[in-house]
């Protein structure tokens, strides 16, 4: 009896193995074909980019409205505001910060700072929260326009931003630069390390080197829409408003990755994101939004899982396909929604592997012989085993280029964190599109957020 089901361990396991393995060279070829495009580019590109000294500003500043969401932000909205306003450099802005009724404790801290400063707008929304974060950022589209008329300016763009950004102080001098030849700008974003938190928060520092160095400004060269980032973009007023002529509001209220979801509305209008990658000086810092990222699996889980939901299962259905010629667009949404897939195909692989150490541990019990992997599954994890070092090698160097060697060193393991919190994002994504599908009401599932304590 115990060889019996030995056997069938065996055969399951093999099974399980093939089909991980073909899940794991298609992904693997997906991002290597976007890897070769990347180093296509790059090798091409003669210097360092481009740096602020590059851009000309316009002959008259635009104003800016920059709008701040904030749903329980009492611990860090105070610190981010005072920061931003003493960091940009910029002649023209103010910023709006939308609250919630019954979140009294935020509205005293925003009212406190807008009575000392001019530029700072609180605007308090009718329903208590907390709604969405595409529903509050309705409210501040509308708040827009009450601050021009009492202004007597009209606002030429909206900046999104979010309660715990570190904002560059250049960073409206890009959009301001930018903004005569693209409807919509994207800087990059890129996590603050944190101490405490190497491996889990430390994910993020590697997704985002990667994604920011490589993924977007691959969209942009295929001319496929790029997917805004929530923060650290601008978009004119007027593209905005064509948005919202077609969608009654240029934020869906019932969306859960609002941002992700604009930039491809925007482009759908032809107002397709423009991503700028600009260096203070040449080989100086990147100008990017900078913020700190979840710290515990718990929290980590809950962001990914809303984004998954977001992107790769409510997504698909809101948004579709794009236009029937736009290849390279096409492959990109596909890209974004591959995730559920790739999260059964990366459980199925744990599986396997489970199963193989059994298999053996059964085998040497009853003194007999491993069944190996056949010849064409055995090729698979070959090619698999490549692709899986140079994906590791590209992320690293990603990594490197943005935070340093130290950092780099972490990235190999923090792949199996971030393998981990993708598996328990999926079944919690899973759970939350269910309901959706059920009718229920989508609410803000927002992280708790820090802000630095050392920037000036």
């Amino acid at each position: 009896m115990g060889r019996i089901l030995l056997e069938w361990l065996g055969a399951a396991t093999r099974e399980a193995t093939l089909f991980a393995a073909i899940g794991f060279l298609i992904g693997g070829i997906d991002d290597l074909l976007v890897d070769v495009i990347w180093l296509t580019r790059r090798l091409r590109q003669r210097g360092d980019g481009v740096t602020l000294a590059d851009l000309s500003p316009p002959a008259r500043p635009r104003r800016f409205a920059i709008l701040v969401p904030a749903w329980d932000e009492s611990a860090v909205i105070g610190a981010m505001l005072r920061t931003t306003l003493a960091r940009l450099d910029h002649p023209d802005f103010i910023i709006i910060v939308g609250c919630y009724p019954n979140d009294r404790a935020t509205i005293a801290v925003v009212a406190d700072i807008a009575a000392h400063d001019r530029r700072v707008r609180l605007t308090i929304g009718r329903r208590h929260g907390p709604t969405t974060k595409a529903d509050c950022l309705n409210t501040l589209w509308r708040a827009v326009a009450a601050a021009d008329a009492r202004d007597r300016r009209r606002s030429d763009a909206i900046v999104l931003h979010d309660a715990e950004d570190v904002v560059h102080p250049a960073e409206l001098r890009i959009f301001d630069a930018l903004l005569d030849r693209h409807a919509v700008v994207q800087i990059p974003v890129l996590p603050l390390a944190r101490r405490d938190s190497r491996l889990v928060s430390g994910h993020y520092l590697d997704e985002f080197a990667e994604a920011h160095s490589k993924q977007l400004p691959v969209r942009t060269l295929l001319r496929a829409a790029v997917p805004l980032a929530g923060v650290g973009c601008a978009i004119r007023v007027e593209a905005l408003a064509r948005v919202a002529a077609d969608h009654h509001a240029p934020f869906d209220p019932t969306s859960l990755t609002e941002d992700y979801e604009l930039g491809l509305r925007l482009a759908s209008v032809g107002a397709a994101a423009h991503f700028a990658r600009v260096r203070e000086t040449r080989g100086g810092t990147l100008i990017a939004v900078r913020e700190y990222f979840p710290a515990t699996i718990a929290e980590a889980v809950r962001q990914k899982a809303r984004w998954m939901t977001g992107i790769a299962l409510a997504g698909w259905d809101r948004l579709g396909w794009g236009r029937l010629r736009d290849i390279g667009d096409h492959w990109m949404r596909l890209h974004d929604r591959r995730a559920p897939l790739a999260v059964i195909t990366l459980a199925t692989g744990y599986v396997a592997i489970v199963g193989w150490a059994g298999s053996a541990a059964g085998h040497l019990i009853l003194g007999s012989a491993v069944t190996p992997p056949g010849p064409t599954t055995a090729l698979l994890l070959l090619a698999n085993a490549a692709l899986l070092a140079w994906r590791a090698a590209v992320r690293a160097g990603f990594t490197a280029a943005a935070y340093g060697w130290r950092e780099a060193l972490w990235s190999p393991p923090r792949m199996i964190v971030g393998n981990i919190i993708a598996l328990l994002a999926a079944r919690r994504a899973a759970a939350r599109y269910a309901a959706i599908l059920a009718g229920r009401t989508p609410q803000w599932d927002k992280t708790a957020h820090a802000f630095p304590t050392d920037i000036g």
